[in-house]
């Protein structure tokens, strides 16, 4: 089986990012689970450690970005995650390519619904209130679904049902796309292009 796994780095005049991926690091594979993320906004840092945890993937990513303009380019380098996962996923054959995940935290629920489809489009309801969590704007946080999903190709809804803190919504959130994208990505054990199509 072709390891799903990529490297890229993206350098602007506003950040530098360096993302390594593997997709195939669910317990069983044989692959060591690595995660080590260094944004320099640590609640940013929290959120894709559990996107990588919960998604059974080994992620490794290292940015050094414009904070003290703001975090917004930053964060937005959810640009270059989608990017890598795109190209470690390759063709879509042979996978499930629909995934559904719902994740609570406490008193907080959330669902997120992926389709590896090539037809990027983001839909996000995530109801937080706070203007910041940590170091990261609340109103950055459908941002960066939106650019992973605009990046990586695929259609990408995620809500949060209930919840009352900030913090528990966002994460709850950023657990459920993590346990969707692992459904999606899961091979199916064919080679078939997963369209009516026949081609994605």
């Amino acid at each position: 089986m072709a390891a799903r796994t990529a490297t890229i780095s993206r350098k602007t005049n506003e950040t530098q990012i360096e993302v390594s991926i593997n997709l195939d690091c669910t317990p069983g594979s044989q692959n060591a689970q690595v995660i080590e993320i260094s944004t320099g906004i640590g609640f940013l840092d929290h959120m894709y450690h559990a996107l990588a945890k919960h998604g059974g993937m080994s992620l490794t990513m290292k940015c050094k970005g414009d904070l003290w303009i703001d975090d917004h380019h930053t964060a937005d380098d959810a640009i270059a995650l989608g990017t890598a996962f795109k190209q470690a996923l390759g063709e879509v054959r042979g996978i499930r390519r629909y995934g559904t995940g719902f994740a609570p935290l406490d008193e907080a629920l959330s669902r997120a619904v992926i389709d590896i489809c090539s037809r990027p489009y983001c839909v996000t309801d995530l109801g937080l209130k706070r203007e910041k969590i940590g170091d990261l704007s609340t109103e950055m946080i459908p941002h960066i679904f939106y650019s992973f999903a605009i990046a990586s190709g695929v259609t990408l809804h995620v809500d949060v049902i209930r919840g009352d803190n900030d913090h528990h919504r966002s994460e709850s959130a950023f657990k459920a796309l993590a346990l969707a994208i692992k459904q999606a990505i899961e091979r199916t054990g064919g080679d078939d292009i997963p369209s009516t199509k026949g081609v994605l």
